[in-house]
């Protein structure tokens, strides 16, 4: 590890996590089902196997009160808790085993007896420059610098938490440089053009999702041949020429659809290639995004941590996942399953799941993009619900963390996460007093910025 380019106080954390690790011969991991906890855990998993320790590795879909008091009632005397926790430290204080946070969601407190690492703690910000995988990935190189060829699975939990949108920074940058350096990542040049056989990612890709095309045979095949290219064109076997006429395309139809500037721009971003893995951050991601999604995580940790067979379910999955998204979102875009409130829009996902991603998609792509976009799965006792915002919003004072946490609470829920995206739960039955009070929380929200 390049001692200089992090903080001293972070370098002292991580060193003692490693020397608390070195006391143990078994550790309890704990981590979320998405791809960022998916990754973390797996890094973690990795260098555990490395060090000789015994572990186990438990995930989570959230971290609610149901769960922390399974990490309370843990006989194990070493906790790693991974892309988790930030809410909890003051729990995880009271708790007489040695316990490891590496979390990066918006500070709680600090903690004098958990060994905690947060991005936040040392004025990076946790949502867009250092992800679980991230701090986990620097526990791992605290542990051993050969570590560093997991380098590529934290890029993935990178892109995972959609931190690589506006480059890299803070403790990302760390990763990256280092990676580049090893030649375990290669930067590629950005494209509207989803990456792959053309008429196959076209058919299942949301992100971009083209309204007439994506998900439909016909707009597809119409597509390409407007812009003259084959039906079993590949992404990188494109020329120069047809490359320029397709993004146009694809350009002039986002715009017609009301996808802002924002998004185009971001469409356009850089894309990371892993030769390791011979993917690219995003893809790998999205694999193992899938499992955990999919009530699979242990498929996932097994790909992280590099067993072909379960690289090759979790890419199964993945294409079964991308499938399915493309069924909801082709549900919600009939013009009325979305419903526009005074400040935000919602929609419910409870026949079709895939809460998270298809509020992404929402935002990005056919909801309205002044309004931060909620989606809500009532079909248990519990509703699931998440939010998705855009960097425009915040600049106008509206903090999806806090909307979370506050309209959660209101109903006897527990929520939070980052300003742009975040989650919760609480009674399906108060479905409806959770949404009119979350529009009054996100009203204040920009009645406060605009005041100030």
């Amino acid at each position: 590890m390049v001692d200089s380019d992090l903080p001293s106080k972070l370098l002292s954390i991580l060193s003692k996590a490693a020397d608390i690790v070195r006391g143990h011969n078994f550790i309890q991991v704990y981590s979320h089902y998405d791809a960022d906890g998916i990754t973390a855990a797996s890094i973690v998993g990795k260098a555990l196997h490395r060090a000789g320790k015994e572990y186990r590795i438990t995930i989570f879909p959230t971290l609610i009160d149901e769960f922390m008091q399974v990490i309370e009632s843990t006989p194990s005397e070493c906790v790693i808790v991974t892309d988790l926790g930030a809410s909890y430290i003051d729990r995880f204080e009271k708790m007489t085993c040695d316990v490891i946070v590496l979390d990066h969601h918006t500070l709680r407190g600090d903690s004098e007896k958990v060994c905690y690492a947060n991005p936040h703690m040392f004025g990076v910000d946790g949502m867009t420059s250092g992800c679980g995988a991230t701090m986990a990935f620097l526990f791992a190189i605290a542990m051993d610098e050969r570590n560093w060829d997991l380098a590529p699975l934290a890029m993935a939990g990178i892109a995972g938490d959609r931190q690589h949108l506006n480059g890299m920074s803070g403790f990302n940058t760390f990763v990256f440089e280092g990676a580049v350096d090893r030649g375990l990542v290669k930067p590629m040049s950005g494209s509207l053009i989803p990456v792959g056989r053309l008429y196959d990612e076209l058919l299942i890709s949301t992100d971009p999702y083209i309204r007439g095309v994506s998900g439909n045979r016909e707009g597809i095949s119409r597509l390409l041949k407007d812009a003259g290219i084959p039906e079993d064109r590949d992404y990188v076997d494109l020329t120069e020429e047809e490359s320029i006429r397709l993004s146009s395309l694809i350009a002039i139809r986002l715009i017609q659809q009301g996808v802002s500037r924002e998004k185009l721009e971001e469409l356009a971003r850089t894309k990371y290639y892993l030769p390791g893995w011979d993917t690219d951050a995003e893809s790998l991601s999205s694999f193992l995004n899938s499992c955990g999604r999919q009530n699979m995580p242990s498929v996932g940790i097994g790909a992280g941590m590099g067993d072909p067979d379960c690289l090759k379910q979790a890419k199964e999955l993945d294409n079964t996942s991308r499938k399915q998204l493309m069924e909801g979102i082709k549900v919600l875009d009939n013009g009325e399953s979305i419903i526009q409130m005074e400040n935000i829009q919602w929609f419910d996902s409870s026949s079709t799941g895939f809460t998270g991603m298809l509020c992404g998609t929402v935002m990005s792509y056919i909801g309205d993009p002044d309004k931060p976009t909620i989606g809500i799965n009532a079909s248990d006792e519990n509703a699931n619900v998440s939010s998705r915002g855009t960097f425009s919003q915040l600049a106008k004072g509206i903090d999806l963390a806090e909307a979370m946490k506050e309209g959660c609470a209101s109903v006897g829920g527990e929520g939070g996460g980052h300003k742009i995206a975040a989650g919760g739960s609480f009674k399906s039955e108060k479905r409806d007093e959770f949404l009119k009070n979350v529009d009054a929380i996100v009203g204040r929200q920009k009645q406060g910025k605009s005041a100030s």
